[in-house]
């Protein structure tokens, strides 16, 4: 099991907390030290069954924040963006074997424990 990881993120530590309480040790991927590259995060997506678009973040930094109009942008664009600036990705998001899911809430992760 591998979690992209964000320790500053609330949400982010409960599911790790709960991974580790059912006895896993994930890989853990804090994606803002080493965030993924476009083949990783092309790969995640098609896991997630996501566009980039469904896979950026609403709350905190923003593409706003950064001086850009999603209404405005493509995938492809939001995709650069999210690889320019990884705080964009929303988070966490866990992969177990072939699966994956963004677990806001927490909750979401249950099914991988």
């Amino acid at each position: 099991m591998r979690i992209y990881h964000n320790p500053a993120c609330g949400t982010s530590r409960t599911v790790l907390g709960m991974i580790k309480d059912a006895g896993i040790e994930p890989e853990i991927v804090e994606y803002l030290k080493t965030p993924p590259d476009r083949s990783q995060l092309t790969g995640l997506l098609a896991m997630l069954g996501l566009s980039p678009r469904q896979i950026l973040r609403t709350k905190g930094t923003t593409l706003e924040t950064l001086g850009l109009e999603e209404a405005k942008m493509s995938d492809a664009q939001i995709l650069d963006a999210i690889l320019a600036h990884p705080i964009l990705m929303e988070r966490p998001i866990v992969v177990k074997g072939k699966k994956a899911a963004v677990c806001r809430p927490a909750e979401k992760v249950e099914p991988f424990l």
